[in-house]
């Protein structure tokens, strides 16, 4: 038996619907949990449109919990070296720096934020 081509797209729309609304709340409970963690490890808040900040906190992240994993958990990174890289991800603020580096390889992760430019660092840090 053949669907009709009304109720294919039916069911098809209802599926495209179901995984918005499953992709709204998985970006919801990625972005709280994102947040929770800048919170508990003091990260100050990112700089840019709202999209891009909210974007970029999750970004900063996926980026620093994956770097930590691959560089103290899995590698030869201590706690106190951690610690220096940690401080100098907080001086980054520019939601799209975080962005821009979302892909970037562990091992980079110091490169690059020594390669930060003073716009994706404010001026003065209010944080500290």
């Amino acid at each position: 038996m053949q669907r009709s081509t009304e109720c294919w797209r039916a069911s098809k729309e209802d599926d495209e619907q179901d995984k918005a609304a499953w992709l709204e709340s998985k970006r919801a409970e990625e972005q709280a949990e994102s947040e929770a963690w800048s919170q508990r490890y003091r990260m100050p808040p990112l700089e840019g449109t709202e999209r891009a900040v909210a974007w970029g906190v999750r970004c900063r992240h996926q980026v620093l919990a994956t770097a930590y994993t691959a560089l103290v958990l899995e590698g030869a990174t201590s706690e106190r070296e951690w610690e220096e890289i940690e401080e100098a991800a907080r001086l980054v603020t520019r939601a799209g720096w975080w962005i821009d580096q979302r892909s970037s390889e562990p091992d980079d992760l110091t490169e690059l934020l020594q390669a930060a430019t003073e716009a994706d660092r404010p001026t003065e840090n209010p944080h500290f």
